[in-house]
């Protein structure tokens, strides 16, 4: 079923969630088709085929067949379509023919280089050949994150490594299946954005991401390897190298769509920074060509707005901008020449803040944000945990009198809650300090307390009373006690 659309405006097919394969198996990536064959089959015109591959040999000077499918992504047989075409035109002509079908090199016709630079003006784009609109809805559906479904064994095994109470655990798993936003506050340092990146570990699985679209004759780059994590091929993976073999007679035998890149759930992190234009296509005038904006890359993904109410926009209009994604699962975008489209809004959307829900908004603006989780101090007996874990990441040697030091007579006494960010902290100086020292590192009462007075810019120094072989325990509580 088709959308309808006012002018200008590219429309996009809906898609039946419900009817995309088995939930139980949504973790797997759906992976997109078979490489095309034919100029046809890739969805793209010719015209604007010849004139990537044009641009592509412009900048090489000669180029190689090998070459061209390296870097457009297409299949051979595509490519001699492409470039007979251009022969025929008198763009291009062969300079070297070897005995191998792929042992052909190209260069452009003196016809052929004046049309190249006029490509080149217009638009500077030379990679991979991009997807059209309609593939990669298609492919966002077989991928949707909200075909996700997360179990307390998986959830409790995922976040394993991290110092969290069972229950909130549970919370977070729960939160995560109801699809809504979810806001993590609670007072800084306590490991909100910590636990914010680690929601990724609840996403498995990999998703196939287009290197770039094709818009209304724009391009619109969308792979970025700032945030996409590239995934080694499966041992039963057609090979990159299969690009350069002719097709035999079976189409099980043809190499996947090379034009998208098998990658890890990406994750998009936007802090202080963020501003409304940065949810906007971002077009580049010298290059000709846009950017996709960062929850788009994150689609079939997580994104995560860090420390939200510091940002230069209030979050009531940030989240206002997402209310009708969010309900419709649609986000509409604008090119520079007015024409609108629309694209999947496919992630999880994740907050942080260290302000409190009543300070972010009204009871309206908080029931958007779906799931609130309060993250604060650790209880006593998870904090000694983190802090023997990383005792042992930094190669620190401890005892117990050192942690009921820091415990007891540091924090108590300056009245501080046990936050998951002051054992990494304090044990990067006491390890800093040593190797300056150039000792072992060594978690000792006088240790941590010169580690503390550093991080805290404490000048209010007790004394320091010495510890006697064998009896340091007494030193905490001669500390209690004066």
């Amino acid at each position: 079923m088709n959308n309808a659309h006012g002018p200008g405006e590219v429309g996009l097919r809906d898609i039946d969630t419900h009817d995309i394969g088995s939930r139980g198996h949504a973790s797997q990536s759906a992976g997109v088709g078979r490489a095309p064959q034919t100029v046809s089959q890739t969805g793209l015109d010719l015209p604007f085929l010849a004139e990537l591959t044009a641009k592509a040999a412009a900048v090489e000077g000669k180029i190689s067949l090998a070459h061209l499918v390296e870097r457009l992504k297409l299949a051979i047989p595509v490519l001699d379509e492409i470039t007979g075409f251009m022969i025929r035109e008198r763009q291009l002509e062969v300079t070297h023919r070897g005995a191998a079908d792929f042992d052909v090199q190209y260069q452009l016709t003196e016809e052929g280089r004046v049309r190249a630079i006029g490509y080149l003006a217009r638009c500077a784009y030379v990679g991979p050949a991009p997807v059209t609109l309609d593939a990669y809805v298609q492919a966002v559906g077989r991928q949707s994150v909200n075909l996700m479904r997360i179990s307390r064994s998986f959830a409790r095994a995922a976040l394993a490594g991290l110092t969290l109470t069972e229950s909130m655990v549970d919370e977070v798993g729960g939160a995560m299946n109801s699809g809504r936003p979810i806001l993590l506050y609670g007072p800084p340092g306590g490991g909100k954005t910590h636990l914010a990146q680690a929601l990724a570990r609840l996403m498995p699985g990999t998703i196939d991401v287009p290197y770039a679209l094709l818009i209304d004759r724009s391009i619109v780059q969308v792979f970025d390897p700032l945030v996409h994590a590239p995934c080694a091929a499966a041992p039963n993976d057609d090979s990159a190298a299969d690009a350069f073999a002719r097709p035999r007679v079976t189409s099980l035998t043809t190499p996947a769509d090379r034009r998208w890149q098998r990658c890890e759930r990406p994750v998009v992190m936007a802090g202080g920074e963020l501003t409304l234009d940065m949810l906007e296509l971002c077009y580049d005038a010298g290059t000709g060509f846009y950017q996709a904006p960062g929850h788009v890359k994150a689609n079939n993904g997580l994104y995560i707005v860090d420390d939200l109410g510091r940002q230069r926009v209030a979050p009531q209009d940030l989240l206002n901008r997402w209310i009708a994604p969010l309900g419709r699962g649609i986000e509409t975008l604008s090119l520079h020449n007015g024409a609108r489209f629309q694209l999947p809004f496919d992630v999880r959307l994740a907050f942080s803040s260290n302000l409190t829900p009543e300070q972010l908004g009204d009871d309206a603006f908080l029931r958007r944000l779906g799931c609130k989780l309060y993250v604060g101090p650790l209880p006593q007996h998870e904090y000694r945990v983190l802090f023997t874990n990383l005792c042992g990441e930094f190669g620190v040697r401890c005892d117990d009198d050192a942690f009921d030091f820091l415990v007891h007579r540091l924090h108590q006494h300056a009245r501080r809650a046990l936050l998951a960010c002051y054992p990494r902290d304090l044990l990067s100086l006491v390890v800093a300090h040593a190797t300056y020292r150039e000792e072992p590192p060594i978690a000792t009462p006088d240790t941590l307390q010169r580690a503390w007075n550093s991080y805290f810019a404490n000048t209010g120094v007790p004394e320091m009373l010495p510890v006697r072989p064998n009896h340091a325990g007494d030193v905490i509580r001669r500390f209690a006690t004066a």
